[in-house]
């Protein structure tokens, strides 16, 4: 006998054929409770809300602002001069017999450089000498005849006024064989000789036979606008004291040794409206040359207390503003427009618009907007030197 299978039914109450959509229902039920529930709790978990794919604040570099004192500079371009130079000139004329030095070497005061044929000069100092004796001798007997009136008191006086003017002139020719000796008015470095031995020298020759000049010392002078000059004069007391000077050579290093305002002219150019500065240097190494240009800086006195922002961390609005960003103690990011001055190596003097303690921010700037939350993370600045510190406005 064949069995036959038919589909079991629910038993009961469970018979009923709407039991199914039912369960379904309170199922879903069930799962919405759930959510709101797992909702409400990961609002008040951050960690909860960061898993569950919200971003937390981003991270920026900052740097706090602190006060510090700064050394107010002005740059202003120069040349170097020599702190005393001679020309050697020939004083008579006539053949060059020797050079007595060496080009480019240190002479002293009195040393002789050249010397000149002096045969002409002798000859002519021996017959003002001759001369001389004739004149004086003439006068000696004029002596004894006028005390016997044999002759006038007018013969008399030519005669004394004679022998003075020969022996005048017996000096004069004395003293141009002497000449003829060509010694170093000064002492110092000569440089290149315009004439060799066997050259005519004569005595109004417009080129000099050397120079010689005096570089233990030297001088740089600079030009700087009358307007700007008074400015100067206030902050940097040069009007009583003497302002300090750096140098900068054409290498860009700094020269060693620190200068001294000695004076300013007491003349305005009309043509360009620039009075003349000159700054007095110790050159013992001879490193500075006449002639060179150099970038001086000139200490206009030391602020205290002063707000110096790395560059990095300001930039310019579409006003041409300067502005920062700073993360306020809310932590969120804030938006300051500055004031600034003249630049100290990479920072900005700060006029106004910091203040010590605030955070600028100096790294992740792109990735924040002012309002915004952020996370300030502490990041070392580069070692500033002393010559960071110096302020400069150019000239």
């Amino acid at each position: 006998m064949n069995a036959v299978l038919k589909p079991l039914r629910p038993r009961g109450a469970n018979a009923n054929p709407s039991f199914a959509p039912r369960r379904i229902a309170s199922a879903a039920a069930t799962f919405a409770i759930s959510a709101s529930l797992l909702a409400l709790a990961a609002c008040g978990n951050p960690g909860a809300s960061a898993q569950n794919g919200q971003m937390p604040p981003p991270e920026v570099g900052v740097v706090e602002i602190a006060a510090q004192s700064y050394e107010h500079t002005i740059r202003l371009p120069g040349r170097v001069s020599a702190f005393e130079v001679s020309e050697v000139r020939p004083q008579i004329g006539g053949i060059v017999r020797a050079r007595n030095f060496r080009e480019g070497a240190t002479v002293r005061a009195g040393q002789v450089l050249y010397e000149i044929d002096a045969g002409p000069a002798r000859a002519d100092l021996a017959a003002a000498d001759a001369a001389a004796a004739s004149a004086r001798a003439r006068f000696e007997r004029y002596q004894s005849l006028i005390d016997i009136n044999a002759i006038s008191r007018q013969e008399f006086d030519d005669a004394r006024a004679a022998a003075d003017q020969a022996t005048a002139a017996a000096n004069s020719a004395r003293i141009s064989v002497g000449y003829s000796r060509v010694t170093a008015p000064i002492g110092g470095i000569i440089g290149a000789s315009s004439v060799t031995p066997g050259a005519l020298a004569t005595p109004s020759q417009p080129e000099p036979f050397a120079v010689i000049q005096q570089i233990d010392r030297v001088y740089v002078d600079m030009t700087r606008s009358s307007s700007e000059l008074l400015a100067l004069r206030d902050r940097s007391g040069l009007a009583g004291g003497r302002a300090s000077v750096r140098l900068i050579m054409p290498d860009g290093s700094y020269h060693p040794v620190t200068g001294e305002l000695q004076f300013s002219d007491v003349t305005v150019n009309e043509s360009t409206g620039t009075v003349t500065l000159r700054a007095l240097f110790r050159n013992p190494n001879h490193t500075l040359l006449p002639g060179m240009f150099v970038n001086a800086e000139v200490s206009q006195g030391v602020q205290e207390n002063a707000i110096l922002a790395p560059q990095q961390g300001v930039t310019r609005n579409a006003r041409g503003e300067a502005t920062a960003l700073i993360v306020n103690a809310e932590g969120m990011v804030e938006q300051r427009v500055l004031e600034t001055g003249p630049t100290a190596g990479d920072r900005w003097v700060v006029l106004s618009g910091l203040n010590p303690g605030d955070k600028l921010i100096v790294e992740g700037t792109q990735r924040v907007q002012p309002g915004a939350p952020a996370t300030a993370v502490p990041v070392t600045p580069t070692e500033q030197t002393s010559i960071e510190l110096r302020g400069r406005q150019n000239g």
